[in-house]
This record gives C-alpha cells, structure tokens and sequence, in this order.
C-alpha cells in the first residue's frame, strides 16, 4: 500500500453504528452500559473512544507497529514513557529542552529514583560517553526548545551499548518510540 493510501485507511475499519468508511467524531463523555462493568467497548471517554482508538491504529499502521497512543498533551505522553522506567535506571536527555520536559524529569521521577543526566546532543560522543549499563532511555527533542537546535539522529544508530536502549524523539508534530539495539 502507498504511503498517501496508508495514511488514509491503514488500521481502519468502517462505522459499526453507521456504516461511515472514515471513522466519524465521536464528542460523547459517557456511553450507555448494558451493567456494571458490561459495555459495547467504551465506558468513558478519558478511558478511549471510538475516534482515538482509530487514530491510534491508523497511527500504528502508518508506522508498521502493532498499537499506538494519542495523549492529550506532550506532558501526558512524557509522564506515559517515564512510568515505564524504574528505580534506579536512568536517561540521557538533550540538555536544551522543553522546560516542561525539564521540570517533569527533575521534579517529579527523580524523586523515584530515576537518573537524569542533560549533555549537548549535537556531539554524539557526549552521549556515548554518558551511556551506562543503568541507561535504559534517550531522550532528543528536536528541534531543540528554546534554541531551535537540529539534532541529527542518524550518528545514534551507531551508539553501541551492551544494553537494549530506546530512544524518543519529539517533533512538533509527532512522537516515536523506536528500538536501536
């Protein structure tokens, strides 16, 4: 399938209510359940809706992966990926970064014994240099916020670490998790 023809139809499916061959938007913030805990797949919009799950698997295909998430905001999908770490494991962050980013690292996971370490991501020797066995994440954002750096990415495919690493990258427009090793 061509790529224009993916981003239209990859992962969807058409309207069980109605039929719709483009998945219609859904504005509700409750559906009806039948009982407790008993639904047609959708009990509250903050849990999924129609819409986003279709996003999501449209997004998904585009991108050859299984499943996709649609946050509210940047900060969501941030708080979403950092959960994911534990205790004790560690990131190498860009050290000019949304300052949102920033203070959600600092303030909030250090504080769960997650490391942060911020380098100047333009030299990929200083993130090689910052690699350890407890680096479970790479955090780029580019461009850079405030300054509006490009953050070359394909020096990273040549990161080599003994440790399975993933790194994010934020756009403006998108948000990947990718595996490197």
């Amino acid at each position: 399938m061509k790529f224009g023809t993916k981003a239209i139809h990859a992962g969807l499916e058409p309207d069980t209510a109605t039929g719709a061959i483009m998945t219609p938007i859904y504005q509700t913030s409750t559906y009806v359940q039948d009982g407790i805990g008993n639904h047609k797949g959708f009990e509250y919009s903050r849990t999924g809706n129609p819409t986003r799950n279709a996003l999501e698997s449209n997004l998904a295909a585009i991108e050859n992966g299984k499943y996709g998430a649609c946050f509210g905001s940047g900060l969501a999908a941030i708080d979403c990926v950092i959960k994911m770490l534990n205790p004790g494991d560690e990131v190498i962050s860009t050290n000019d970064l949304y300052g949102g980013s920033y203070r959600i690292f600092k303030t909030i996971f250090e504080k769960y014994g997650i490391k942060f370490h911020f380098v100047d991501m333009l030299d990929i020797q200083n993130i090689s240099d910052a690699v350890n066995d407890k680096t479970k994440l790479i955090w780029v954002e580019t461009p850079t916020n405030p300054m509006m750096n490009i953050i070359i990415l394909k020096p990273f495919l040549k990161l080599q670490s003994p440790i399975m690493l993933y790194w994010l990258l934020i756009t403006l427009l998108q948000h990947h998790i990718c595996k490197i090793h």
